[in-house]
């Protein structure tokens, strides 16, 4: 008499319970597009193949074979029937019994989520069809570009600093290249998406990631375009309030004492660049409503551009070494300075880490985060000038002076009001 297999009844219950609800999910996507296979079909295909998992190896392949064997006896009635074959819905069969099978060995995270993203793009048929034929020729082949870049290129650059004097990092550099490239193509979709109230929505995000290159982008799109002048003002705002908000956030999480020292200056410049933003949203309203604006998208991103400021960035770096090595405190103020130039969160990360190690006083890094970030606002502004938009640049002249007021006010109360306050309070209490 051959053995008899026990199974634990309440886990193999929860294995075959998850199969059939996986199968079920995408059979109600299906059921609802009216196709031949539906919530009843799915079910039957999650669980056969939630059986032949728990099963073992064999019955796990048996099951696979039958659903190819149900999947092909579907396709030759429709070819008989309606001249057509179902090809989506025979590739959804084939990924749920594969999903039942993961299920009926134990996997319980992986399966649920590849059938989720299964039913959403199952679900998503008309976007995908109509965003698939929008795409021009050079939005595909900058798509495949900026993969290459990212997914190509930067895993085969060297990891850390290479050269005698170890100055040079080549993936910090290239990290550059793919930032750039990467907003101005975020910014191009928005753009394409949501016309030009998409500018503002790319600059606050592209502010989270650099605020330096998300206006180099900006200021590139739209200085030739009159109308756009209220959009790139708020949107240059937007970057430079993001900004702030990221490197007070990265004070916070790396050293926590040295945001205690200058989180005044961050807090005015913030609100201050918040409130401008506001202001002018409110007055350009009427404008925006009525009058539409048509766009000259032309490329996603301009690779040379991401290239040019790549190298600014590997000069800046190795000059920020050298003077740091020779200048000591000066020279980290000088570092703070440059670095700010082109990522103003690399400088306060830097500043942050040295504090929290002891190399440098809390003091001195919050005073080298505070002109890392000055360092950020001008460098933006010089490429603000550059569009030679009469307009635009008397706007942000006024604005980012207030917010340079407002920093400046912070640093001064905090470094010569605030430990005299804090000192009566303390004798106050004791």
């Amino acid at each position: 008499m051959l053995p008899t297999i026990i199974w634990p009844y309440g886990e193999t219950l929860i294995r075959l319970s998850l199969s059939l609800i996986l199968g079920l999910l995408i059979g109600l996507e299906r059921e609802r597009r009216d196709k031949e296979a539906g919530l009843r079909t799915f079910g039957f295909i999650g669980l056969l193949g939630g059986i032949g998992g728990a099963m073992g190896e064999n019955f796990a392949l048996l099951s696979l074979f039958l659903v190819g064997l149900l999947t092909y006896t579907l396709n030759i009635q429709l070819l008989h029937t309606k001249k057509t074959i179902e090809l989506t819905t025979s590739a959804a069969m084939l990924i749920t019994c594969f999903a039942g099978i993961l299920c009926g060995q134990g996997h319980t995270i992986s399966p649920a989520a590849v059938m989720v993203i299964v039913t959403a793009l199952l679900a998503l048929k008309e976007p995908l069809s109509g965003f698939s034929v929008g795409l021009t020729e050079s939005e595909l082949r900058s798509a495949l570009l900026l993969a290459i870049l990212a997914i190509v290129i930067y895993p085969a650059l060297p990891s850390g600093s290479i050269g005698p004097w170890k100055l040079i990092d080549p993936r910090a550099t290239w990290v550059t290249v793919i930032l750039i490239s990467g907003i101005g193509f975020a910014n191009y979709v928005l753009l394409k998406i949501y016309g030009a109230r998409g500018t503002e929505i790319s600059g606050f995000l592209g502010g989270l990631v650099n605020s330096n290159f998300t206006v180099i982008e900006l200021t590139r799109r739209l200085k030739d375009n009159d109308k756009l002048v209220d959009y790139a003002y708020r949107s240059i705002l937007l970057a430079t309030t993001a900004m702030l908000a990221r490197n007070a956030m990265l004070l916070l999480i790396l050293a926590p004492n040295v945001l205690l020292n200058n989180w005044l200056a961050f807090v005015l410049m913030f609100f201050t660049s918040a409130v401008l933003v506001l202001i002018s949203q409110r007055s350009g309203r009427a404008i925006v409503e009525n009058e539409p604006i048509q766009l000259k998208l032309g490329l996603p991103f301009s690779l040379w551009t991401a290239l040019k400021y790549g190298f600014i960035f590997l000069v800046i770096h190795i000059f920020g070494t050298i003077s740091q090595s020779i200048f000591g405190e000066t020279g980290f103020y000088t570092v703070s300075i440059i670095g700010g130039l082109m990522s103003s969160a690399s400088a306060v990360a830097a500043s942050a880490n040295l504090a929290s190690h002891g190399s440098i006083s809390a003091a001195l890094a919050s005073k080298a985060s505070i002109l890392a970030s000055f360092a950020s606002i001008a460098f933006s502004f010089s490429f603000v000038l550059q569009t030679r938009n009469g307009s635009l640049i008397r706007k942000l002249v006024t604005s980012l002076f207030f917010v340079a007021v407002a920093g400046l006010t912070g640093t001064i109360f905090s470094e010569r009001f605030l430990p005299i306050l804090i000192g009566l309070y303390e004798s106050r209490m004791g």
